[in-house]
C-alpha cells in the first residue's frame, strides 16, 4: 500500500516560517513534520511513500536524500576514494520514498493527477503534509475496503471550523464543501483513501483544486464514504498551531507519537 502525500504548498498563513522552508519540513521536536506524519503511516506496517513536491522542493528531497547521515553518526574517510561508514541504523530503514516533482503552481488535484505514475497499487492512501493525528489506519483501510466504494474520508472534530465539511447519512457522504463557516460537525481530517477510479476524477491542469469539483463530485456520485474519528487530530495551519505542537511534543504528551507507545 502506498500512501501519497502533498508536500508542495506555499503554506502562506506560516510565512513567517515557510518564506525560507517548504511547510512539510517545519520541525516538531527537532523532525519535520512530514517525518512525524510518515511515521505515523509506518507504526501501522504502511512504508511506501510518494511525495508531491511543489515550493521548495528541493529541500525535501536533501533531507531524503541525506536522511542516513542526518539521523546517524559517521566515519568518513577524505580523498581520491572516500568512504562513509554509517554508525548504527534508524527505524526507518524500510521506507521507499518517491519524491515528485508536480509543479510549482499546481493545485492539489493536478499534483495527486501527477503522482498517478508512480501510483503501483490499485488502492492508495492520500494525505497533506501538514496535519498529525492518532488515527488506527489499519481500521481504516478495513472500513473502506468493506464499504466498496471509490473514496474513504476521515472525519473529525476540529477546534475550528475552517476545513472541508462533511453532510453525513450514516457512513456516506453526502455532500463534501470546502471550508463553509461551520460552528459544529464532522469535517475532513486530510487522511483519504481511494480506488485508482478516483484518478478519473481529477484534471492534468494546474487549476484541478482536490478539494473542490473532483470530491464534490465523488461525494454526488454516492462514491464517498467517511470513517469517523474521535482521537487526536492537529493541522499546522498558523504560527500558533507550530508553537502548540512543539509544546506538546517537548512535554511529552504528543497524542500523535503512537510509535513510541507500548
Amino acid at each position: 500500500m502506498q500512501v501519497v502525500i502533498l508536500c508542495g504548498g506555499l503554506g502562506t498563513r506560516l510565512r513567517e516560517e515557510t518564506e525560507y522552508r517548504p511547510k512539510p519540513m517545519l520541525p516538531i521536536g527537532g523532525f519535520p513534520i512530514l517525518w512525524h506524519i510518515m511515521k505515523g503511516y509506518s507504526h501501522h506496517g504502511i512504508t511506501d511513500f510518494v511525495l508531491c513536491l511543489g515550493y521548495k522542493g528541493e529541500q525535501i528531497k536533501e533531507y531524503f536524500y541525506d536522511y542516513q547521515f542526518l539521523n546517524n553518526d559517521f566515519t568518513i574517510e577524505l580523498g581520491k576514494e572516500r568512504r562513509v561508514e554509517i554508525h548504527g541504523e534508524q527505524e526507518e530503514r524500510s521506507w521507499r520514498v518517491t519524491l515528485a516533482d508536480t509543479g510549482q503552481e499546481a493545485m492539489t488535484g493536478a499534483r495527486v493527477k501527477r503522482a498517478a505514475r508512480y501510483v503501483e497499487s490499485d488502492r492508495f492512501l492520500l494525505t497533506y503534509g501538514d496535519g498529525v493525528a492518532d488515527v488506527d489506519f489499519r481500521a481504516l483501510l478495513d472500513f473502506h475496503e468493506a464499504h466498496g466504494r471509490i473514496g474513504t474520508v476521515t472525519g473529525v472534530r476540529p477546534a475550528r471550523s475552517s476545513f472541508g465539511a462533511l453532510e453525513l447519512e450514516g457512513d456516506r457522504v453526502k455532500s463534501f464543501r470546502e471550508k463553509p463557516q461551520l460552528k459544529t460537525g464532522y469535517v475532513s481530517g486530510g487522511f483519504f483513501v481511494f480506488e485508482r477510479a478516483f484518478f478519473d476524477y481529477l484534471e492534468d491542469d494546474d487549476a484541478c483544486v482536490l478539494e473542490r469539483a473532483p470530491l464534490e463530485r465523488l461525494a454526488s456520485d454516492g462514491q464517498l464514504m467517511t470513517h469517523l474519528h474521535d482521537g487526536y487530530w492537529h493541522c499546522m495551519d498558523t504560527y500558533r498551531d507550530f508553537v502548540h505542537l512543539n509544546d506538546l511534543w517537548d512535554r511529552g504528551e504528543a497524542p500523535w507519537r503512537v510509535w513510541s507507545k507500548g
